[in-house]
């Protein structure tokens, strides 16, 4: 029988979101080419690399595989070179991550990839292979180097928080905000509520979570709990919720925030990530918990041409 992935909660990541190689790729950066960079990661070989800002989350949902199933696959996506993969694979090892499948480009954009791994999430570090997974219709975001690891307070639950407008869901009422401002955007959301908003890039992650959250009913070793975090408040707070109820799909908290800053009730969450399209929220969340910029919507395409 062929091996097949099809059926899996496949999350696809760059060496620098799972691992610290921050050091190396300074090498790389100043060097102008990738020898310098190939060389140091041969050097340091045996020198097990430390914990990146996504390393939690991966931890935790490779929790979810069991002796009797696999449910989750977490696959190396790397612009990195196949000698510095294996640096890359030995960590994994000697942090007790069951990770057996990468792609290593050696500078190329790798994000074609995703689609033959039916990948429900891409992280990483380079903005430009971000962008390209999210035009070809996949989850994507630019992880914070300098995120703060999330807590050790809950140990046996995979915590992640979504922002909404243009993360979740569609940009449709955030070009709406900011065209016309806010008193426009609270008409137009009051007058729609009972339409459920067009899905945003981060709706399949959240149904594949749901997936996984459903196939592990029972005895586990871990659970998932979610967050929706957003700027919207009352009225405008009730078409988000009736387009979750009209997906058929739901989230443990929801947090109305009316403009107030999202890293205060972040750092009560305690996500071990977070995803928002607006640079300035997540610098603020980077501060408290692993965050991911998600580089779609109105809000980004006006910073590009600015």
């Amino acid at each position: 029988m062929p091996v097949s992935l099809e059926g899996k909660f496949v999350v696809a990541l760059s060496s620098r979101a799972l691992f610290d190689f921050e050091e190396e790729n300074q090498v790389f950066e100043s060097g102008g080419d990738d020898r310098a960079y190939m060389r140091l990661q041969l050097e340091r070989l045996d020198q097990v690399a430390k914990p990146g800002a996504a390393f939690p989350l991966v931890r935790k949902l490779l929790a979810f595989n069991t002796p009797e199933v696999n449910r989750v696959e977490v696959v190396i996506l790397s612009r990195n070179d196949p000698v510095s993969g294996l640096r890359v694979f030995r960590s994994s090892s000697a942090n007790g991550l069951s990770i057996e499948r990468g792609v290593f480009t050696r500078g190329r954009s790798p994000y074609r990839y995703l689609k033959p791994l039916g990948a429900v999430l891409f992280l990483s570090m380079n903005e430009q292979d971000v962008r390209d997974a999210l035009d070809a219709g996949f989850p994507a975001a630019r992880v914070y180097p300098a995120s703060v690891r999330a807590a050790e307070q809950y140990p046996d639950e995979v915590r992640i928080a979504f922002d909404g407008d243009a993360v979740l869901f569609s940009d449709e009422a955030e070009r709406v905000f900011q065209s016309e401002g806010l008193p426009a955007f609270i008409e137009h959301e009051t007058q729609r509520a009972a339409t459920p908003l067009l899905p945003g890039p981060f709706k399949p992650l959240l149904a594949a979570l749901h997936r996984l959250q459903q196939a592990s009913e029972g005895p586990t070793p871990i659970r998932l709990r979610t967050a929706l975090v957003t700027a919207r408040s009352a009225p405008a707070h009730e078409r988000a919720v009736r387009t979750l109820m009209d997906w058929g799909l739901q989230v443990d908290e929801a947090m109305f925030l009316g403009g107030l800053d999202k890293g205060a009730f972040l750092r009560e969450f305690e996500p071990d990530f977070f995803f928002d399209d607006q640079t300035r929220h997540c610098e603020s969340a980077a501060l408290v918990a692993p965050t991911g910029h998600v580089a779609a919507g109105i809000a980004n395409l006006l910073s590009r041409v600015k």
